[in-house]
């Protein structure tokens, strides 16, 4: 008897593929590991025999597989229509076993994973008819009802581990092979073919021009329907260090090249696509990002300034507090998106430089190639159009933008109500300050990847945020029917690659005035405000607990405590805290030690929480999560997802808009003060769409 196998089962519908894949995968896997195939094919008895064949299968092939040990099994004579010859199936490290029921129920507890091949359905007919010709062609309509009946009965497709979308171009092999790295049945297996991945070279270059930022995303991704752009909006120049670090760095990608993934996660459920194949495990999202990020130390060029060595970008939605302390609350967005980016521009505008980032992989020459190009035409003169806009070519054919009409979760007087409760929960003992927040949302019409043309365009609208409100967190996020843009000025975490941690909690706004002397009043009385010094105050001691829990004793300091900062419509009171991981400590659960961040919830955190879910009975989504980066050399850099406009698709050509708003509520809160807050705060968003905060 041989130790037990790895068995992987490749089903699907006749004609997807599922043999060809099958062929291909064992002949990759074969150049590391024993491997052996079985056609489930050569067991059906008859056309009419799908059932029976799978009873077979399981009994006579699987079973004594799953131990170890030789199948014999009697095949069938598809010409005599009878039983035909005993045939023996041998166990391998690898067996895999194709043929439509191979992912059955019977079978699945027998099974390391289940891989769907999905094709059209006059792309599977072609191919059926094209392998057996004239003999399966009567039979075809018998066979696909048998199917249907299977598949009403037995759901494989929504129990599958993997599926892939067999365009017979290829592809599959590899994209099934990368999804395989995600399930933790199969990935201990495929230690050399993951071992070849992670000895991955980075390649970098340095061109020493700065494009315009939008042109360049726009030329290199404006089709890709996952991309992320990282966007420092605020020009460093002038500003204060800490502000100027901040300000520094832009990333743009996508999914795109032999290692571009997608990753959504939905309460428990993470879904990998690589290519056409998608994985799915289930779980808790942070463990997931443990596994992954940070375990290829690429070597980037000692003169390469930034931090991030390509990896993973999107955003960490605020339902995820589920997995930090938090309530289950259901959101209707994803409760994280991120790509993998083997691909990536990143713009220092410090040094007013490009650096152009592949994986040493076959396709890098031509990305980079297409990326030179890009960057050159993008830092053309007449490329780029003054202060923080979009390209003027972009400009010029830019639709109007819609003038969208929104609707408050919360009237003035329901959020001032809110505001009073939470303040009879601190008088109560229960929190000490609550950060109560609300939406405001509207419709518009969508069409794919973009919405328009008689709606809003989150692509030009997000120019228009960036030009009226650079930020140093800003960012445009394109998920595949989801779309975020925003202008956050606040620093969630950062982990550098040496272990550093910086949180950069803001607490207390005021709003801009066109006027120098009551602009300057407006910043001095925020400065001198108590009230906003101790809103700052306690979320400064929320954060230095969540960076204690995994970082060197002593290290943790306040390194600046309370000061102001100036962005286009506000005034801002920040703090920076400073601490020191501890070697070896796993960096996903460093993030989720604070996550979600303080200044979005109030103190103390999990109790607070708990108020604010009874509060505003309803999810944040992507607002108050975090957006940034998960680096392949272990550093991260996340801001906090306030100013931020969500556009969600719903599918029937609307898509609703979605903006949250929020403050911090103490004893000392005056309500109406609370509520002119919320407006100050929601004015940067609402005056780049044309629009005003909903009257009640």
């Amino acid at each position: 008897m041989s130790p037990a196998p790895v068995i992987i089962a490749i089903d699907g519908r006749s004609g997807s593929g599922k043999t060809t894949l099958a062929i291909e995968l064992a002949a990759r896997l074969r150049e590391h590991h024993k491997v052996s195939l079985f056609h489930l094919e050569d067991i059906y008895p008859g056309w009419n025999g799908l059932a029976a064949g799978i009873e077979r299968y399981v009994t006579t092939v699987l079973s004594p597989l799953r131990h170890g040990e030789a199948a014999e099994w009697v095949s069938w004579d598809w010409e005599r229509h009878y039983d035909g010859e005993v045939r023996t199936t041998r166990p391998a490290e690898i067996v895999l076993v194709e043929g439509v029921g191979a992912g059955a129920a019977a079978a699945r507890p027998l099974l390391d994973a289940v891989i769907w091949a999905d094709s059209s359905d006059s792309d599977r007919r072609a191919r059926a008819l094209a392998r057996d010709g004239e003999t399966y062609e009567p039979f075809w309509d018998q066979w696909a009802a048998q199917e249907d009946q299977w598949l009403a009965a037995d759901d494989v497709p929504a129990r599958a581990d993997v599926h892939v979308l067999n365009r017979a171009d290829g592809a599959a092999p590899d994209d099934v092979l990368q999804a395989f790295q995600y399930l933790p049945a199969v990935a201990p297996a495929l230690l050399p073919e993951l071992a070849i991945r992670r000895a991955l070279q980075l390649r970098a270059e340095r061109i020493d021009t700065e494009p315009d930022a939008a042109q360049l995303f726009d030329a290199l991704f404006g089709g890709s329907a996952n991309a992320v752009w990282l966007d420092s909006s605020l020009d460093p120049a002038g500003l204060a260090p800490e502000a100027a670090e901040r300000s520094r760095f832009s990333i743009l990608a996508d999914d795109g090249g032999r290692f571009g993934q997608a990753v959504r996660h939905s309460s428990g459920l993470t879904r990998v696509s690589a290519g056409q194949a998608t994985a799915t495990t289930d779980g808790p999202f942070f463990r997931w990002l443990d596994g992954v990020w940070g375990r290829r130390a690429l070597r980037a060029p000692e003169d390469y300034p930034c931090g991030f060595t390509l990896g993973w970008l999107g955003y960490l939605g605020y339902e995820l507090k589920r997995e930090t302390g938090g309530t289950d609350v259901a959101s209707p967005t994803p409760d994280a998106c991120l790509i993998f980016a083997g691909r990536a521009v990143v713009l220092d505008h410090a040094e007013g430089t490009a650096w152009l980032l592949a994986l040493d992989t076959p396709d890098a020459d031509d990305w980079l190639r297409t990326a030179r190009g890009a960057v050159a035409a993008a830092a053309a003169p007449g490329s780029r159009v003054s202060g923080s806009s979009g390209s003027a070519a972009l400009r010029s054919t830019a639709p109007q933008l819609a003038s969208p009409q929104f609707t408050a979760r919360d009237a003035e007087a329901g959020y001032k109500a809110k505001v009073a409760e939470a303040q009879r929960e601190i008088a109560e003992g229960n929190t000490y300050e609550v950060c109560l927040t609300t939406a405001l949302t509207a419709a518009t019409s969508a069409v794919p990847h973009r919405v328009g043309p008689d709606g809003l365009d989150p692509w030009q609208t997000y120019l228009e945020l960036r030009r009226r409100n650079p930020a140093p967190f800003a960012s445009y996020l394109r998920f595949d029917g989801l779309a975020v843009a925003s202008t956050s000025p606040e620093r969630f975490l950062q982990i550098a690659a040496d272990g550093r941690m910086r949180a950069e909690p803001i607490k207390g706004t005021r709003g801009r005035d066109a006027d120098p002397g009551a602009d300057a009043a407006l910043r001095q009385e925020l400065e001198t405000s108590a009230k906003d010094r101790a809103e700052n105050i306690m979320i400064v001691d929320l954060l230095r607990n969540d960076l204690s829990h995994f970082a060197v004793p002593g290290s943790v300091a306040v390194s600046r405590l309370c000061a102001i900062e100036s962005y286009a419509t506000v005034h801002q009171m920040v703090s920076t805290i400073d601490a020191q991981l501890r070697p070896g400590m796993p960096r996903a659960e460093a993030v989720a030690a604070c996550f979600p961040a303080g200044s979005m919830t109030g103190a103390p955190k999990v109790s607070t929480m708990a108020i604010l879910d009874r509060l505003e009975a309803a999810p944040r989504g992507v607002y108050s999560g975090a957006i940034g980066y998960f680096s392949l050399n272990g550093a991260a850099d996340l801001a906090v997802a306030i100013r931020t406009l969500v556009v969600r698709a719903l599918g029937d050509g609307t898509a609703e808009l979605s903006l949250g708003v929020g403050g911090a509520v103490t004893a000392d809160s005056s309500p109406q003060e609370e509520y002119e807050e919320i407006r100050t705060k929601a004015f940067g968003v609402l005056s780049a769409l044309g629009t005003e905060f909903p009257r009640s």
